[in-house]
This record gives C-alpha cells, structure tokens and sequence, in this order.
C-alpha cells in the first residue's frame, strides 16, 4: 500500500454512519475523512452542532469581532469527534493558506491556527468554514474493518454538504449523493 493512489482511497470522502451504530457516539453522522493512509485515518464529524457558536469560541480565545457578531452567533461549533475534543478545527475553503492549514484537494483546506479564527472575526478569513472541537481517528486497518462489518456507508464528499448549516439533513443528503435511503436501510449487517 506504498502507492500513493491505494493509501489514500477514501480522502476527501464521507462515512455516513449506519443504522447499526445508532447507539454509539457516531449515530446520524457524516464524518468529512481528510487522511487515510497505512497509517490509519482521520476525520472531522460535520453535523453534530454543540451548543456554542463561533462567538463563544472568540470570547474563549480572547479574538475581537471587527464585523457584526450575528453571524458568529447563529453559527455553531460542531463536536468534531471523540479525540483531541479540546482541539479546534476549522474546514475551509483552499485558495488562501493559514499557518498549519493543510490543502486536501484544490477546494477544501484544514487548520488548526487561532489566525484563521482571527481573520474570519475581522471580516478578512475564507468564504466558507466551519469550525470542530476534536477529531475522529482510526489506527490502521480499523476503519477498512469498520466498513467491511457494514457500519458506514462511504460516499465523495460534496463541498457545498461540508459547509451547509442544515445539520439534520446531512446524513440523508450525503446518502442521497449515491442514490440512497438511509430508513430504508436495515441496521442488520449481512454478508454474503
């Protein structure tokens, strides 16, 4: 799996979580996966909104709104995944580089810096971000595991469903890019 084309089939993916994991942590999530490798891969979940909003994250880390705060408070923080939940990420559009923004492809860049977060509150940071307190990870060959007993469904992900607000819809959405209909679906794993 050296080959660059293998080690990284499913970046810039959804995992749409299936029926089956209902009651686990990851239930009705579409996780944004951004690595994967032989090392094992991450991913930030993208519809799971806290009760903070962005102004509670600048209040937090002291950043000054330069630009009307509305905004900044009906947007939420989105809970990220279950490790490094104190960490701050921020998926957001490529085109301009921030420290330790990382490109995934030519549309979608992550961040972990407090400058982004500064120049979204001065009107000056990207068109579209959304802001996430942790990370979901998998070692290596985990998640491979997790997809063959059936527990996601994986689909590419759609830049316009990253940024969206509509929370709830998501996981029906991201579903829906190949033709599926997650109640539909039952949360019996079968294998042929």
């Amino acid at each position: 799996m050296n080959d660059k084309n293998n080690s990284d089939f499913l970046e810039h993916q959804f995992l749409v979580a299936m029926p089956q994991l209902a009651d686990s942590y990851f239930a009705n999530t579409v996780t944004y996966l951004w690595k994967h490798n032989e090392h094992g891969a991450l991913g930030i979940i993208i519809n799971k909104p806290l009760q903070a909003c962005i102004a509670d994250i600048f209040d937090e880390l002291d950043i000054i709104c330069a630009v009307d705060e509305g905004p900044f408070q009906r947007q939420r923080v989105l809970a990220g995944g279950p490790v490094e939940r104190d960490k701050g990420f921020i998926i957001h559009d490529a085109g301009h580089s921030w420290e330790s923004s990382i490109s995934i492809n030519s549309d979608i860049a992550i961040c972990t810096s407090k400058t982004i977060l500064q120049d979204i509150a001065s009107g000056g940071g990207p068109d579209n971000y959304l802001v996430a307190l942790g990370c979901a990870g998998w070692e290596a060959g985990q998640l491979e595991r997790e997809i063959i007993d059936n527990a996601w469904l994986t689909t590419p992900a759609s830049t316009d469903l990253i940024f969206s607000s509509d929370y709830a819809a998501k996981a029906k959405a991201a579903a829906a890019l190949l033709g599926i209909d997650l109640h539909q679906l039952s949360p019996n794993a079968g294998h042929s």
